[in-house]
């Protein structure tokens, strides 16, 4: 108990009569790092007198704050923000109140010069004006750029002195200062963080000798084990924090534009993606309940594009709703609603392959409520598929006036689809009889002529969709074999021509689809009706008239780096608001964009309507995936159908089957392309009371 008798009788109040220090630990709050206790002597706590010494020298350095930043900070890469003051506080006599009016005065310095200036100039400006922002700027961005090239030069100077074994002065203080912003700059630029300063790998040449330290090293252990001071290996360390920080930051500033990336050879490039195989759009319409879906969804099972136990899983559950025949339907059919209803409502795409082309399949709806969507699924077609049911009295149902056989065959032709399959499903319930066969085929090879169509384009396919007879391999049944010789219908699938794609015009994408996806900015779908884009490109957003960034392209649900003519994409977009985008948009190139009007002029050719066309009549305007209400505006004249001479100039009205030149109104601004320069951008459809009265293309751009 002698050890504490001398404790207790110790008297205290000379050292502390100026600190209230009760509470306080100071071994917590007082670290004294090697390079800091090398400068002072170390003193024996055996007696009162060393004792009082030690207290007196810990306390006065708690009033005289450090001038090194702290070796935690050096280690954890913390923001030295009083490293400066600090130096100043040692240099000049500045109170506790005007050391944070300081650091207040800094921050808002540095959001307007950043990292332009260094700290020590923003603090002797502050210092000079007074604790005055304004004018310490004016102060700072007044000096010219020589001095601070000087200033700089002369910084490099005292970095790379070596300080052997010396107390710091006030010149290895003002260095100090300069290291710390530098260091906890690295720490929070966007490259990979690690504990402590790791400098694998580099050479920082000092005086004419190389120093590498060891990977994984701090820079203390690396001062150690190559002998130098840790001055030495600090002032190094700041020159290589340096020549890293300038590394990082040369290549930064300049983001290059998508266009200024290498060049692409887009028609190589798309024969290596499909393995040779060429891409071709397919549309499948008709009227409702002709077995569409069916007729597909078996062609797909067929083709392995379902597995048997998918298959399985549709079939029992189709019979527990008491729908056992529309099995197949449902590969197709994939929401509640239209498998409780047994009616496909908007358009279903999937893909598939024959032997020499990718095929892009779209499942049009053939109810007259959803002509809208198969307008929609028609427009980005490049061939279709007409489905006509064979059953007596359901073909004439769907042919005769009100049926959507007549109306899909004329809309398919408007929006630009020339070849055409005519799959005549249902044979089986009518025995195979060539007869029927023979009578559908007379009557629609009339109309499809005078829809436009050539009869070298058109075939006509005997089918059963249900019982999947002459979709895959040519019929076996006897009923059918004895008289049809011809191909199946996947055989005629991959006769289909492709289309000669817009490749070297600039981009456009209509957009078909908008939602929020996971992570940032938001995701469209669509087809890409001309042109081509990489990922990493900047697109112009019209009518909204916004620049977003091209971030991801997903091709069938993968993700691919570019996309071309023809493909059917889903964008992921960024810089760019998802309020401000609405379907029907177009994503252009921004150098060479879409044209944007209200008013525009178009030859139109008007189909079977009861109420003759007069000036005013509204109408619905169908483009693209565009559904705008509309006015006709002006009628200019009538047109011969052939020649497209005018036959008679500012007619009163415009009745059934007659050519003529209109001038549009619409309620809002869209955009279009005139057909002599985008085909597939300048033809529309006009509907008025849930029928198509007319079906145009694109002359003039008026406003």
């Amino acid at each position: 108990m002698s050890r504490h008798r001398n404790v207790r009788g110790y008297n205290y109040d000379e050292d502390f009569e100026d600190d209230d220090v009760y509470g306080q630990s100071v071994e917590d709050d007082y670290c004294i790092s090697p390079s800091t206790g090398s400068g002072h002597t170390v003193v024996s706590p055996s007696s009162p007198e060393n004792t009082a010494k030690a207290a007196q020298f810990i306390y006065s350095r708690r009033d005289k704050p450090a001038t090194f930043a702290e070796p935690l900070e050096e280690e954890y890469g913390y923001e030295g923000t009083d490293d400066t003051a600090d130096y100043f506080t040692s240099s000049h006599q500045v109170t506790e109140v005007d050391r944070a009016r300081l650091n207040s005065c800094l921050d808002q310095m540095r959001e307007v010069l950043a990292e332009s200036v260094p700290e020590q100039t923003m603090v002797q400006a502050v210092l000079d004006s007074k604790f005055d922002v304004q004018k310490a700027l004016d102060l700072v961005l007044s000096q010219g750029s020589k001095q601070h090239v000087k200033t700089k030069n002369e910084d490099a100077v005292i970095v790379g002195k070596k300080t052997k074994g010396k107390t710091r002065d006030s010149q290895s203080a003002r260095m100090e200062s300069e290291i710390v912003p530098k260091i906890t700059k690295m720490t929070v630029s966007g490259k990979k963080q690690s504990m402590g300063f790791e400098v694998p790998c580099v050479i920082a040449e000092e005086n004419g000798h190389a120093n590498t330290p060891q990977k994984g090293l701090s820079a203390e252990d690396a001062s150690v084990t190559s002998g130098v001071p840790e001055a030495v290996s600090k002032s190094t360390l700041s020159q290589v924090m340096q020549v890293s920080e300038e590394q990082n930051t040369v290549p930064t500033p300049v983001r290059k534009s998508g266009k200024t990336k290498p060049q692409i050879d887009v028609k190589a490039e798309l024969e290596k993606r499909q393995g040779g195989k060429q891409l071709l759009n397919l549309v499948v319409i008709g009227h409702v309940d002709a077995g569409k879906s069916t007729l597909m969804g078996h062609l797909l099972y067929l083709l392995g594009n379902v597995n048997k136990r998918t298959m399985h899983k549709y079939e029992q559950e189709s019979k527990k709703a008491g729908k056992a025949s529309f099995a197949y339907a449902w590969v197709l059919d994939e929401t509640g609603e239209e498998r409780e209803r047994g009616v496909t409502m908007d358009v279903g795409m999937t893909k598939f392959e024959t032997k020499t082309k990718a095929i892009t399949l779209m499942d049009a709806p053939g109810h007259k409520d959803f002509i809208p969507n198969m307008i929609t699924g028609a427009a980005q077609a490049d061939v279709a598929i007409l489905v006509v049911d064979a059953s007596r009295g359901e073909f004439e149902a769907g042919f005769e006036t009100g049926g959507q056989t007549r109306e899909h065959g004329l809309l398919v032709r408007s929006l630009g689809v020339t070849q055409l399959a005519v799959a005549v499903n249902k044979m089986d319930q009518v025995n195979w009889q060539q007869e029927r066969f023979q009578e559908i085929t007379s009557k629609l090879g009339q109309f499809l002529k005078q829809a436009g169509f050539k009869e070298s384009d058109v075939a006509y396919i005997p089918t059963s969709g249900l019982g999947g007879e002459n979709l895959v391999t040519r019929g076996q049944i006897s009923d059918l074999t004895h008289w049809y010789k011809g191909k199946c219908l996947l055989e005629q699938i991959d006769s289909f021509k492709p289309p000669q794609r817009s490749m070297d015009k600039p981009f456009r994408l209509c957009v078909a689809d908008v939602f929020k996806d996971q992570g940032s900015g938001f995701c469209v779908t669509g087809k890409i009706e001309a042109g081509y884009i990489q990922v990493g490109e900047r697109l112009l957003a019209m009518p909204p008239n916004e620049t977003c960034t091209a971030k991801g392209i997903t091709l069938h649900d993968e993700p691919v780096d570019w996309a071309a003519a023809g493909d059917h994409v889903t964008l992921t977009l960024t810089g760019m608001d998802i309020i401000k985008i609405n379907v029907g948009c177009v994503y252009c190139d921004p150098k060479e964009p879409i044209k944007v009007c209200t008013r525009f002029r178009a030859r139109v050719l008007i189909f079977n309507i009861e109420v003759p066309i007069t000036k005013g009549f509204p109408v619905l305007l169908h483009y693209q995936t565009v559904s705008e209400p509309a006015t006709i505006r002006r009628l200019l004249s009538v047109l011969h159908k052939s020649t497209g001479e005018v036959t008679k100039s500012r007619p009163k009205f415009l009745s059934k089957g007659q050519n003529a030149l209109i001038e549009l109104q619409t309620q809002r601004p869209v955009a279009l392309e005139l057909y002599k320069d985008f085909k597939e951008l300048g033809r529309f459809m006009l509907r008025y009371s849930g029928s198509t009265i007319a079906a145009g293309v694109v002359t003039e751009i008026k406003e």
